[in-house]
């Protein structure tokens, strides 16, 4: 399929409200992704559909990619709402490792950053490469015991 005809139907896709692109942030860091979205689902009830995947929560294998999906999806919604909303990115490096994080926000010219994991027997961490490039920024990591934080 030609890239411009999957450019048109993701345009589409995001103008019905069916799926968020989220763009990715950069400030000139040598490897750092410049270009690039990642997509969420408004409804995760549509994604599971395009996946054909209906299967209960404890037995998927994609259960942190629902969780990410999901609190992404409602912090989105929440910032909708306010005045003067942040502008929302995720953030990744590219060879020779490749770091991510799962969600950040600029506001007035503030960064704020999170890592979603729902695992909180697993450790996760903000990457060194980004404390390194951005040393200013708030980050935090978000989890089944704390998501309230984030979404309020």
């Amino acid at each position: 399929m030609d890239v411009r005809t999957v450019d048109r139907y993701l345009d589409l896709l995001a103008k019905c409200y069916v799926i968020y692109p989220l763009g990715a942030f950069s400030r000139n860091l040598r490897n750092e992704i410049k270009k690039g979205i990642k997509i969420y689902f408004y409804d995760l009830g549509i994604r599971n559909a395009v996946i054909g995947n209906f299967s209960p929560l404890g037995s998927r294998t994609d259960s942190g990619h629902m969780w990410e999906n999901y609190l992404i999806m409602e912090r989105v919604k929440r910032n909708v709402n306010r005045p003067f909303a942040p502008h929302p990115f995720f953030w990744r490096t590219s060879a020779p490792e490749n770091h991510e994080i799962d969600y950040l926000e600029e506001e007035n010219g503030k960064l704020s950053a999170w890592e979603i994991n729902l695992n909180e027997a697993t450790k996760a961490k903000i990457p060194k490469t980004f404390l390194g490039a951005y040393p200013e920024a708030a980050t935090s990591i978000v989890t089944p015991g704390n998501y309230d934080s984030f979404l309020l």
